[in-house]
């Protein structure tokens, strides 16, 4: 056991690495989107196929937000583990032996056992009993998570060493601090929720117009699709593109 926990390799959680399958099924179903799109606005499948590249970066914006995902779970995950942490220091573990003992506390905690968290800390632990200081291992983990929350216990559990502090009211203090951090971040995610659907919906309205158009008056949307209302056309998904971009940024106020 103590073999395969040693040779766990760790993860860099600051980019999300697709596999190739679901880098294939991203791109196919970007690039079926955006045909039917472009089929839709300009009423010939020719601008479909013209414009389906598009969708190529379709890979990229889910890796991104699975990345996203991923980094939200690991700090929830975090937070339980200071939790665990605190206790095991309150039982009278040294630091070290508290987190050799932190997987197995973590199991019952954890939905499943395959998380981020839990194989970070087997490799926290793998490296404590090849003779690496904690704290090391600690900074490593925070580097490549890119968390802050990590860097401050491991420059806690430093300082405490050096001067003797007392570490489970650190542990426990820095766990508030999580907590109440995650807490604001959330009532501001309640707060931005009908924003975030209300953009969706601004985004939507433009091809719900076009199509009630066509449904209504063909001939006049048959203007719009040849000569100078394909450029008009253009012009517009353009704009339109760059304001769900604009809109994008505005909302990603959440770490």
């Amino acid at each position: 056991m103590n073999r395969e926990n040693d040779r766990e390799m760790p993860a860099d959680y600051r980019q999300y690495r697709l596999t190739r399958t679901q880098r294939i099924a991203f791109a196919l179903a970007g690039c079926n989107a955006v045909f039917a799109a472009a089929w839709f606005v300009y009423g010939h499948p020719l601008a479909g196929l013209l414009l389906s590249p598009a969708g190529l970066l379709a890979p990229r914006l889910a890796a991104g937000a699975l990345l996203k995902r991923r980094r939200e779970r690991l700090r929830r995950e975090f937070k339980d583990m200071l939790q665990a942490l605190s206790a095991l220091l309150s039982a009278g573990r040294s630091v070290e032996n508290a987190f050799q003992a932190l997987e197995s506390e973590l199991k019952l905690m954890m939905a499943h056992s395959r998380s981020d968290l839990l194989r970070e800390i087997r490799i926290i632990a793998a490296r404590q009993r090849n003779g690496a200081p904690l704290e090391e291992a600690l900074r490593d983990f925070a580097v490549r998570a890119g968390m802050e929350e990590v860097d401050r216990l491991a420059e806690a559990l430093a300082v405490c060493k050096k001067t003797g502090g007392d570490l489970v009211d650190v542990v426990r203090r820095t766990s508030v601090w999580i907590g109440e951090k995650m807490e604001v971040e959330m009532e501001v995610a309640v707060v931005t929720a009908q924003k975030r659907f209300e953009a969706r919906v601004m985004m939507a309205m433009p091809f719900v117009f076009v199509g009630l158009l066509q449904w209504i008056a063909p001939d006049y949307m048959a203007y719009l699709r040849h000569g100078p209302g394909l450029v008009v056309m253009t012009v517009c998904l353009l704009l339109l593109a760059a304001c769900g971009l604009w809109i994008k940024r505005i909302m990603e106020i959440l770490p």
